[in-house]
């Protein structure tokens, strides 16, 4: 089950179902309540229409055994007096709740209830009436009293709604009619709507749960694609191959082209890995041999010790492992170090000592690792020295708000098609860049990745005097 469910598609089917689920429940009741509440309504109108026909009657004088809202009607009607006693009630009628009485059968009339004593009543309960502001002699309230109740009529027993009206009579006080109206239709109507809904929203959830199940297999049937290439590369480490990319222009078709985007860049990492140590361990094996060589003709023959040439060895691969252990950190991802730099001291200070350097600096301070900061100018300097017939200038101005710093020397510059390659590792462009004078072909690289780790870069371009110029650009400190 916990397998099932942590399916993305099995996930997104069960959403959408209980979406609809609770869409559906919340509008069934809606529904079911509003149909019932206009039903009721329906049969309170119809029970007020019913109500006030009788009391128009009682209104006129007519007589309860003349009343034609109490003879033969399948409808209860009560008449009750202000005494609350059961004066009148339409026949058949042998049960009833939700009305003032539940009495069925009317009380017999007193035997001094006369029509003359009750009209001089009537007339002095009118001076009375008409002074404290209530109904006048013949005159029906408009205010409806409704409750739900239910009764028998004729061995049937249902629910009815009951309006309750107010009349004033001439000869027999104030009464008050109660009549109702069955509710076996609003009764009909909900359970048929209930049962609809009972059936119908089982079905109508199938329905989604399937539809969603399609559409989710089917729009992630790539992404399955995906996950199988990728599993297959993983175990092959083959990191030629590609995933599939679906004919689309959606979120998955992005997510396979940045796949193929990132399979890419990670088989070029790859491969620079591998020629790096390939090269590594050819630039290594030469100092090494050649150390080991003098050691062993100084072994055997001590007078023939080149201690000069020992030397120099030992510190060619000592700059040779220096150079190979910032690579490595380099890509490793160290960030530098967050100080402030002033590029014009720094151009003054790594060109002193040594000849032919000229410095026309402006302030610029930037942000970075003064250590490798100054490790980019000593290799772009002294990759001009190399080069130059006899001048290398450095300069340092602003411009916006970036610190250019440019070294160019007066030799014979850098053909176009090679300003790119020379900072690849391990390029030597020819023979001036001998093993001997040229070092292993990796200060220029070091110069560009700790620019571009500085967030600045680093290009070849010719010189205004001829030559090579390499500006270094860098984001002024803030």
């Amino acid at each position: 089950m916990s397998r099932l469910f942590g399916s993305v598609r099995a996930r997104a089917t069960l959403g959408a179902t209980l979406v609809v689920a609770v869409a559906l429940v919340a509008a069934g009741t809606a529904v079911l309540l509003s149909l019932r509440s206009n039903l009721i309504g329906e049969a309170g109108t119809q029970a007020e229409r019913s109500a006030r026909a009788v009391a128009s009657e009682l209104a006129a004088r007519t007589p309860y055994d003349r009343l034609s809202g109490l003879d033969g009607d399948d409808r209860p009607v009560q008449i009750v007096d202000e005494d609350g006693h059961l004066v009148a009630a339409s026949e058949d009628l042998e049960r009833v709740t939700g009305t003032a009485t539940t009495d069925v059968t009317p009380r017999s009339p007193r035997p001094d209830d006369d029509d003359s004593d009750d009209s001089d009543d009537d007339s002095d309960d009118s001076g009375d009436e008409s002074d404290d502001g209530s109904l006048a002699p013949g005159e029906i309230a408009g205010e409806i009293t409704f409750s739900n109740g239910s009764a028998t009529v004729d061995g049937d027993t249902e629910d009815y709604r009951f309006a309750a009206v107010e009349v004033e009579t001439g000869d027999r006080g104030r009464l008050t009619v109660h009549a109702g109206a069955p509710l076996a239709a609003e009764h009909s109507a909900v359970r048929t709507a209930l049962t609809v809904m009972l059936i119908g929203f089982p079905l109508l959830f199938g329905v989604v749960a399937g539809v969603t199940w399609l559409v989710t297999g089917r729009a992630l049937r790539p992404v399955e694609g995906i996950r199988s290439e990728m599993a297959a590369i993983t175990a092959s480490e083959d990191l030629a191959r590609r995933v599939p990319e679906p004919a689309t222009h959606d979120e998955i078709a992005r997510l396979a082209r940045t796949t193929n985007e990132t399979l890419a860049a990670l088989e070029a990492s790859v491969e620079r890995q591998r020629r790096f140590v390939a090269d590594a361990s050819h630039e290594l094996r030469s100092p090494i041999a050649s150390l080991r060589t003098q050691l062993e003709v100084a072994a055997a023959h001590p007078a023939l010790l080149d201690l000069d040439g020992a030397v120099e060895d030992t510190v060619r691969l000592q700059h040779l492992a220096a150079d190979l252990l910032l690579l490595a950190r380099l890509d490793a991802g160290e960030r530098p170090a967050d100080a402030r730099v002033d590029l014009s001291a720094l151009a003054r200070e790594e060109a002193a000592g040594r000849t032919g350097v000229t410095v026309d600096a402006e302030a610029a301070e930037v942000n970075g690792s003064r250590g490798q900061l100054a490790r980019v100018l000593a290799n772009l300097l002294d990759n001009a020295r190399r080069h130059a017939r006899e001048r290398v200038t450095v300069t340092v101005r602003r411009e916006g708000g970036w610190a250019v710093l440019g070294v160019a020397d007066d030799g014979e510059g850098v053909a176009e098609a090679d300003r790119e390659r020379i900072f690849e590792r391990f390029v030597r462009l020819d023979a001036a860049r001998s093993r001997d004078d040229g070092g292993a072909g990796l200060g220029l690289a070091i110069a560009r990745d700790v620019a571009v780790r500085h967030g600045g870069t680093l290009t070849a371009s010719a010189a205004p005097a001829g030559g090579a110029l390499f500006e270094l650009r860098l984001p002024l400190a803030r």
